[in-house]
């Protein structure tokens, strides 16, 4: 039996929250849960799976704009997530009225939780009983999935393979490109188009009764699933199923419709920025893949796990914001080109590492953004600017923010001083003009196991703002002015107003990725 909404707030580790529906009651008590999960990110949603009840405390909604509260609301709807439960107290004394109206519109049941609990105990608890449940779901889904591999290896048309689907789920599906023409649909057996339709009188859409499920071929996003539950059946088989049949639908759609020309060209076009190609070859490739030879555009390099879910964030991330926009995953690797609208170059690049970093905090990957490039010719730059960024932050990271870890994203335009220094002096030079800035300040560091090298340069990095370096580094103000009194002491006084200020900037950010090489000149 599927665990519900109502079932959930009758639980021993929510009731003493003293939980109360705000919003959508009637959605309520029908509405079926996958899981259960916590965050405080407001842009959560494109995280999110679906089927999930979200606890929030109010600390983010309280310093949101209102019109933020309701972007959140009609986000997590549109991911079909169950339901949200705000926990109120002292930061939001209450739900603001605009999102119980927003979340009573969407259908998207809001909670109130009048008293804290600890969400982790809430977690574990409920999440243990969904793991059970989804047991026996996952052993449907799979019956459903070898179905339709027989039906396809009998030659059975996509039609009659989606049908199995529906019959299995008891919902109607329905593949579409994703431009939006419907490749095929079915519905389950007994049902007409007409006896439920997926869509209410009045027009809007139930969001957490449709499961939308992304099929890629060959790498390529090339079609959505959409799942509409219909009646009382299981939302969370019919997800589970949807998303085990996601193999054998890029199968059928590799049979019936490869990767059209323009995707492959883009793949074409970025292996062969990445392999170092003519510019003249790169000018063919590129209007092939869609991208004017001289269009504005920025590289992006993202590594991780292989996830085939990064992927799928990132190319609908680009899909969004940039005009246009190609990617390519190599094991671990995924290369993409984004082509920036002309009259807004920074903004969209600015979009771009925001959406990013979005996506690399949950998904734990790390990234790097390059500058912009005139030019399809100029692509091979961008990309070498963001590889070298990436290089540049593993090197230094401990140093350098932690720009080196996981749920990074870095932008190649924040280590414009590095790079430069990188192509235009080898690592001697780097060193000795190091040792020239700063080597009284490096022994000292070396003798007394100090961080003034690492002051200075946050300092600097701040514009020379004391109270943002120390808050920065987590220390009181009169700390902070001792250390600068004991940095200025050491490299010749106070370097502000002086033309020392921008050598002494470099030679900090350059410092802690010649550690090791420093420390043997010493």
């Amino acid at each position: 039996m599927s665990i519900r909404l109502l079932d959930v707030l009758k639980h021993s580790t929510l009731t003493p929250a003293d939980p109360v529906i705000r919003a959508a009651a009637a959605v309520a008590a029908e509405t079926q849960l996958r899981w259960i999960h916590s965050s405080e990110v407001l842009d959560i949603a494109p995280l999110l799976s679906g089927g999930e009840l979200l606890l929030t405390g109010g600390q983010a909604l309280a310093a949101a704009s209102d019109k933020r509260r309701t972007g959140y609301i009609w986000e997590l709807s549109e991911r079909g997530v169950a339901a949200l439960a705000i926990e109120t107290g002292a930061a939001l004394p209450s739900i603001p009225s605009s999102m119980i109206a927003a979340a009573e519109s969407a259908g998207l049941p809001l909670l109130e939780l009048r008293k804290r609990v600890p969400f982790v105990g809430v977690m574990e608890a409920i999440n243990s009983l969904l793991v059970s449940e989804s047991a026996g779901q996952l052993q449907q889904a799979d019956q459903a999935s070898h179905a339709m591999a027989v039906e396809l290896a009998h030659g059975g048309s996509l039609d009659r393979v989606l049908a199995v689907l529906a019959d299995a789920t008891g919902s109607e599906v329905v593949l579409a490109t994703n431009a939006g023409v419907t490749l095929a649909s079915a519905l389950p057996a007994g049902h007409t188009k007409e006896s439920e339709p997926a869509a209410s009188a009045e027009g809007g859409q139930d969001h957490a009764r449709e499961i939308h499920v992304d099929v890629s071929v060959r790498g390529i996003p090339s079609a959505r699933l959409t799942l509409y539950v219909r009646g009382d059946t299981d939302v969370n088989l019919a997800r589970i199923a949807g998303s085990r049949s996601v193999d054998i639908l890029a199968l059928a759609l590799l049979q019936r419709m490869p990767p059209g020309l323009k995707e492959m060209a883009g793949a074409a076009l970025i292996r062969a920025i990445d392999s170092g190609t003519q510019s003249w070859r790169l000018q063919q490739l590129a209007p092939a893949a869609g991208i004017a030879a001289q269009a504005h555009l920025v590289a992006i390099v993202v590594r991780s796990a292989g996830s085939r879910q990064t992927r799928t964030n990132v190319d609908h991330l680009l899909d969004r914001v940039a005009r246009h926009s190609v990617s390519y995953a190599d094991n671990a690797e995924l290369l993409a080109l984004a082509v920036l609208h002309p009259d807004s170059l920074q903004e969209d690049r600015t979009a771009i590492v925001a959406g990013l970093q979005s996506i690399a905090s949950a998904e734990g990957f790390v990234c790097a953004v390059g500058p912009v490039a005139s030019g399809i010719s100029a692509a091979p730059q961008s990309l070498t600017e963001a590889r070298l960024t990436l290089e540049l932050a593993a090197d230094g990271g401990a140093h350098h923010g932690g720009h080196g870890q996981a749920g990074a994203v870095l932008d190649a335009e924040a280590f414009a001083v590095e790079r430069l220094a990188f192509h235009s002096l080898d690592e001697g030079l780097r060193t000795d003009f190091v040792r020239q800035q700063l080597g009284a300040i490096l022994d000292y560091d070396a003798q007394r196991r100090s961080l003034l090298v690492e002051t200075l340069r946050i300092w600097l990095d701040s514009g020379c703002n004391t109270a943002q370096a120390a808050r920065e580094l987590h220390l009181e103000r009169q700390s902070m002015h001792q250390r600068l009194q004991r940095i200025f002491s050491l490299c010749g006084g106070d370097p502000r107003g002086t033309g020392r200020l921008a050598a002494l900037h470099l030679a900090a950010r350059l410092a802690p990725r010649l550690t090791t090489t420093l420390a043997a000149t010493h």
